[in-house]
């Protein structure tokens, strides 16, 4: 009985089997990357939604609230995530015209970006943690304890007032929006991370070509979306009074 013969003999090795062409794979996967993305819009456009809504009801908390935020960090925290835009796009150029070292070098760079966002961030959470600047029935300032430093002798101003104006009832309802959505944007940056280091690897056994670059420009396209939305967050949350 005669072996059947091979069909995929001269199939490329970076064609899945059910693409005839490498331009067919590519338009296929930037498809279903635009579909997934849409599906990421509509998650955060419900947080947004949220955002909008409580505002427009409690706009003293959010005046009130905001000025806990620190706008240096949200700054610092915007330029990196910009930078890492254009060394991701540069990154996948790298990949078209098949720059092997450059490309395995933007990775790297966007990837470390993505490591200073995480680390700007726990700093600003370590602050409102320590702070006592908490969601929901957790919100529970420090500058509220005034009494003890005034004893101390350190001058702070009692009764939620002071530097920051009058404080309004359920000041946790900002915080547990500002947690919710910059947290959950936390969740896609580490997983915007995680496929950068797939194609960093990849990169690096020198799997892209100027036929096969598709991951590198699907991956470029999420991260993108990442930066993005934190575009939107960043004057939402820090700089709108």
């Amino acid at each position: 009985m005669s072996a059947a013969p091979d069909h995929d003999e001269n199939h490329p090795h970076d064609l899945a089997h059910h693409f005839d062409t490498h331009r067919q794979q590519f338009d296929a996967g930037k498809l279903g990357m635009w579909i997934f993305l849409v599906t990421e819009i509509l998650l955060f456009s419900g947080l947004f939604c949220a955002y909008v809504i409580y505002r427009a009801n409690h706009p003293e908390i959010f005046i009130y609230a905001h000025q806990f935020l620190d706008k240096n960090l949200g700054a610092l925290n915007t330029a990196v995530l910009i930078f890492s835009s254009l060394t991701m796009a540069w990154a996948v150029r790298a990949a078209q015209l098949e720059q092997k070292r450059a490309l395995v070098r933007l990775l790297s760079i966007t990837l470390a970006c993505g490591f200073v966002f995480l680390g700007v961030k726990a700093v600003e959470y370590h602050h409102k943690w320590h702070d006592g600047l908490l969601w929901a029935s957790q919100y529970n300032p420090k500058h509220h304890d005034s009494a003890e430093h005034n004893e101390a002798g350190h001058g702070a101003e009692s009764d939620g007032e002071g530097l920051h104006g009058e404080e309004p009832k359920n000041v946790g309802l900002f915080f547990s929006i500002y947690f919710m959505m910059t947290g959950l944007h936390a969740v896609h940056v580490i997983a915007g991370m995680g496929a950068i280091a797939w194609v960093l690897n990849r990169a690096r056994k020198g799997h892209f070509n100027r036929r096969y670059f598709g991951p590198v420009d699907f991956v470029g396209l999420y991260w993108h979306l990442v930066d993005l939305i934190w575009i939107y967050l960043f004057p939402l949350l820090y700089l709108i009074h």
